[in-house]
């Protein structure tokens, strides 16, 4: 990740947690910032059902900035070793140690010091002790080769300057027969270079998202196998229409140039 892209993601997500973690002090405190994830964001809401809010803190929920949810699509085994890059808040490392059981590990691995401690208050109110959180870069992922048994993530590899990078990285640590299951923003076709990047910034992808042959090329480059990305989410120009309007752009006559390609997608492969 590049100096300028990294301080980005850093100061866009430190600020997320330290906003829900000044909430959460306030007596009756709930989420109404943009920082936090709401039931009415195209982008962010409604990921999470309702049995599995109940077993996660208010906190981990609220600094969600996740465009899918990777744990529900994963399906995790009892026993296996999983790792989140760019766990945030803990949200999907808590869901994902529930899923895996005690005989289980779930490791969540960001670089953002706030939200680590964020991640941290959520564990120890969960009370789950198989979850281990570690400070890195998912560019160098702090854990020995054929290590992991699922790697999951939540619209984080798109803010990533050198997904490549990622990519191989997961590809290592990864056992042999591991399975790489994540959700992120996905492109779709051609897309003018000044609506992708307004767009994108309406998502909070910093670095800008892959298209979707190009996300799949560079999985196949990295090592894997069986590579496939499923729409989750597609995103509809109308809801950026007040976000577009204000960097100057006509969004009714760039609608027939992005309807239908930009989405949320959950992306597969195997380490054969």
């Amino acid at each position: 990740m590049t100096t300028s892209v990294k301080e980005a993601v850093q100061q866009r997500y430190g600020k997320a947690a330290l906003s829900v973690m000044e909430k959460s002090k306030a007596e009756g405190s709930g989420c109404c910032s943009s920082t936090c994830c709401s039931e009415t964001d195209p982008i962010t809401g409604e990921l999470y059902d309702a049995a599995q809010i109940a077993t996660i803190p208010d906190e981990a929920i609220q600094a969600s900035l996740g465009c899918g949810n990777p744990t529900a699509l994963a399906e995790l085994k009892p026993g296996e070793t999983v790792l989140d890059l760019g766990s945030g808040g803990g949200i999907d490392v808590l869901l994902s140690a529930r899923r895996v059981g005690p005989t289980g590990k779930a490791y969540g691995l960001d670089m953002t010091d706030e939200m680590l401690r964020l991640a941290e208050e959520n564990k120890r109110k969960s009370g789950l002790t198989n979850v281990e959180f570690l400070r890195g870069e998912i560019e160098n992922i702090p854990l020995p080769d054929n290590s992991v048994d699922v790697i999951i993530s939540n619209c984080v590899i798109n803010l990533s300057a050198d997904k490549d990078r990622v990519l191989k990285e997961a590809f290592r640590v990864l056992k042999p027969g591991g399975r790489f299951a994540v959700s992120d923003v996905v492109t779709r076709g051609e897309i003018p270079a000044e609506v992708r990047k307004s767009i994108l910034l309406w998502v909070g992808c910093i670095a800008g998202a892959l298209d979707e042959k190009e996300y799949v090329a560079k999985l196949k480059n990295a090592g894997f196998a069986e590579a496939s990305i499923e729409p989750t989410r597609v995103y509809k120009v109308e809801d950026a229409r007040e976000f577009l309007n204000e960097k100057g752009i006509d969004v009714d006559r760039i609608a027939p140039l992005v309807e239908d390609r930009f989405f949320s997608g959950f992306i597969r492969a195997t380490k054969a």
